[in-house]
């Protein structure tokens, strides 16, 4: 499938001067002037905090298996993490709260909608006429279509739309316009107005009542934002939008239930809605990043915002549907996850979020990130010492963790109204357990290259290909 990119010429290792203005134009006190500059300090540098992390857990990894009591400790740690996942898969999910009816209609909140789009003529039609219709007050709800210097039919299919509609606004960005979906999305937000700002990508399929069912989580005080649940339009297509879909039910078990526990919610930059007020209050989104989503996941919750979920109903999205184009998209989603940690770690050890959520954070830096990585030196030394895995134990809870939590979500994500079939959910779960395989191939390759390789900062998308991709 191909690929078309946002490229900004600024790299890794540098962040300009009016991003640190817009990040926090809104300090006022001196203990935050200097919080933000020790923030500005850490940012930098993103390739050798890599390659110091990346000797880090190989020199750990390596002494370990050298030291007596190194698989005691190992065994000791595991036993902590176990402790959390089982807490974890014993918590309950957070009630949504009921949607908005026909009499609230006086306290209904205003809502922004923002859509960056670049070379989406294939699926652009369909998108505006879904979000031209929703089931919201017309005079309460705005749209903002941004064109990104598309070269295809987009801005014109767009301006025609924008005649038709007048809750549909357009906004054109130039060819030198720079800072990717982000800056994008930054260059709306000036221009619009709502309370709460929603994000959809172009290819987005989305429920007519989604506002009535989201907004009401912005009652609370301390929620900045709401992920909707996503699942894949052309799921059935092949065995890779088969484990896309199975990877996203996965995903919202975790979400939902590292919620409940009072962990991390994240958001998934499609069906993302944030408060102005909190995003503004954390810097909009940052274009000095390849994840705007994940990034500004870390960003609100050290503000000290919650970020809830919505497992009902859906954004559908088109999947990829290649192990090539897959390949690609996953490597940006691992590396844009892996930025963060390095962007931010001073913040997460002085642990502004609470216990609770930095614990829950560590605990999902290792399954994700650590331990696959540490895989390989763990590999080396056991080939070379003829000796047992120093990591098993806690990659066979990782494993079962993630084979657990893949079965109970795509049983969550069955018709309540039918009977559930539990051979067809088993084999969904073996088939998405194969797939997702690719991690552990992406995540030590990726952190490899991250550490070693100096590159420029690139923004990719992903081609949409409309209804030609949802046929079987």
């Amino acid at each position: 499938m191909p690929q078309n990119s946002w490229t900004d010429n600024n790299s890794y290792e540098e962040l300009s001067s009016s991003i640190e203005a817009l990040l926090w134009s809104d300090v006022e006190t001196e203990d935050e002037e200097e919080w933000s500059s020790d923030f500005f300090q850490g940012l930098g540098g993103r390739r050798w905090k890599a390659a110091v992390t990346l000797m880090m857990i190989w020199g750990t990894t390596i002494a370990l298996h050298l030291i007596s009591w190194g698989s005691w400790l190992v065994l000791a740690v595991t036993a902590v993490f176990t402790l959390q996942v089982t807490r974890l898969l014993c918590s309950r999910p957070v009630a949504s709260p009921p949607a908005l009816a026909e009499s609230d209609q006086e306290s209904i909140p205003t809502v922004s909608i923002l859509v960056a789009a670049k070379n989406e003529e294939t699926v652009i039609t369909d998108l505006v006429e879904n979000l031209c219709h929703l089931d919201y007050p017309q005079d309460k709800y705005e749209i903002w279509l941004i064109d990104d210097h598309s070269t295809d039919r987009t801005p014109i299919l767009l301006d025609q739309f924008a005649q038709k509609y007048r809750q549909l606004n357009v906004l054109h960005r130039s060819a030198n316009a720079t800072g990717g979906k982000s800056g994008a999305l930054n260059q709306a937000l000036t221009l619009s107005k709502g309370e709460i700002v929603a994000v959809f990508d172009a290819d987005a399929q989305i429920p007519s009542d989604i506002l009535r069912q989201v907004v009401p989580f912005f009652h609370q005080e301390s929620m900045g934002a709401v992920q909707v649940r996503k699942s894949i339009a052309n799921a059935d297509l092949n065995f890779w939008t088969k484990g896309q879909q199975a990877e996203m039910a996965l995903d919202s078990y975790f979400q939902e239930h590292r919620i409940g526990l009072g962990g991390i919610g994240e958001l998934r930059g499609n069906g993302q809605f944030v408060r102005r007020r909190a995003l503004a209050s954390c810097g909009k989104w940052n274009e000095q990043t390849i994840t705007d989503d994940l990034d500004l996941t870390m960003r609100l919750h050290l503000d000290g915002w919650d970020i809830g979920f919505v497992s009902h109903p859906t954004v559908q999205e088109e999947g990829v549907t290649s192990a090539i184009a897959l390949w690609h998209q996953r490597n940006r989603w691992a590396e844009g996850g892996y930025q963060r940690y390095l962007d931010y770690w001073r913040w997460i050890i002085r642990n502004p979020m609470g216990i609770g959520k930095t614990f829950d954070l560590i605990t999902f830096l290792l399954f994700q990130y650590i331990l696959p990585t540490a895989a390989i030196p763990d590999l080396l030394m056991v080939l070379l010492r003829q000796e047992a895995p120093l990591y098993f134990p806690a990659t066979s809870i990782m494993f079962s963790f993630s084979i657990w939590g893949m079965f109970r979500g795509l049983q969550n994500t069955q018709n309540p109204k039918t009977p559930q079939n539990w051979g067809e959910i088993f084999g969904e779960t073996l088939r998405g357990t194969i797939y997702m395989i690719h991690w552990l191939l992406i995540i030590p390759s990726m952190t490899a290259r991250l550490a070693v390789r100096p590159k420029k900062l690139k923004w990719v998308k992903t081609s949409h290909q409309g209804e030609q991709s949802c046929e079987t």
